[in-house]
């Protein structure tokens, strides 16, 4: 966090707390010299918040292409590869003549799908790792937890509690795609090693989504299209349903002569909802946006 807001929220009194029960996900501070203003508690976590007015979005768009000083920055980017060899494993599978013309067989493109997954799980831990370290949200100013926690444990803080889900999700992914690898899986073992660990991963996804989409709208549900923030993480929430809805497609019974091609395509589109959450990450790192935002 940035030494001059870390003292300005030290100074800051705090005078009203916000969000959906039982989280708190924006407060109202006052500060004897800057007045009111409103915190966010991604922005808080992140430590991608502003007092001054955000920059004009073309400054904005050109800085975001590289800022290797900020976290936040390389998990956006690391969740995009993810999100594009998920893609791309996705249209090999679907695109048979392609993966054929490529020299890739069934074995090659489903090693695309677990390539893929490592990126993801990179990330979520970086994410769950920023979040274990971040200030205290319930108390401004504060310095966070004393020495550097891996994972930390702060199922009160909704973004944490998002973070840790969303980890576990991924490690489950690494698990069905790799098992989608092994050579001569019937379909009581493709559904025990790739379905089960595809579905449980799938609505591990689909509630971090929702908290992470919580936590930017700060309510049950909210329509908020003009905020970058609540953008991608809408975005994300289309990914996990999209993922959620392939993995109930994915589900092989005893006489299925294959894999289904339903399952493919929403694959294919939850790669894509996720690869637009994670790219606007990037200016979402480098905008600082009005996250602190006056109250007059």
């Amino acid at each position: 966090m940035n030494r001059a807001l870390d003292v300005l929220l030290r100074e800051a009194r705090r005078l009203e707390a916000s969000g959906p029960w039982p989280f708190v996900t924006r407060l109202t501070l006052d500060h004897e010299r800057f007045g009111r203003f409103t915190l966010a508690s991604r922005a808080h976590r992140k430590g991608i918040f502003t007092i001054s007015a955000p920059p004009a979005w073309q400054p904005r768009l050109f800085r975001c292409l590289w800022m290797p000083d900020k976290l936040n920055w390389w998990i956006g980017i690391i969740f995009a590869i993810g999100s594009f060899l998920f893609g791309l494993g996705s249209v090999l599978a679907l695109w048979t003549q392609l993966a054929n013309a490529l020299r890739m067989d069934a074995t090659a493109v489903n090693a695309v799908f677990f390539a893929g997954s490592i990126p993801f799980s990179s990330a979520a831990y970086l994410q769950l790792y920023q979040a274990a370290n971040a200030p205290d949200f319930a108390k401004p100013g504060g310095t966070g937890p004393r020495g550097r926690r891996l994972i930390g444990w702060r199922p009160h803080e909704i973004g944490w509690l998002a973070c840790a889900l969303q980890f576990a999700g991924t490690l489950l992914f690494n698990v069905n795609t790799f098992d989608a690898i092994l050579p001569g899986l019937n379909w009581l073992r493709q559904d025990f090693l790739v379905w089960i660990p595809d579905l449980a991963g799938s609505v591990l996804f689909l509630v971090s989504g929702y908290l992470f989409f919580v936590e930017a709208g700060h309510s049950y549900w909210s329509w908020r299209p003009s905020s970058l923030t609540w953008t991608l993480n809408f975005s994300n929430l289309l990914g996990c349903v999209a993922f959620m809805l392939s993995a109930l497609f994915a589900f092989v019974p005893r006489s299925s002569a294959g894999f289904p091609v339903e399952a493919l395509a929403f694959t294919l589109l939850g790669a894509a909802g996720f690869f637009v959450g994670s790219v606007l990450m990037l200016p979402e790192t480098a905008s600082e946006q009005d996250n602190l935002i006056p109250n007059g």
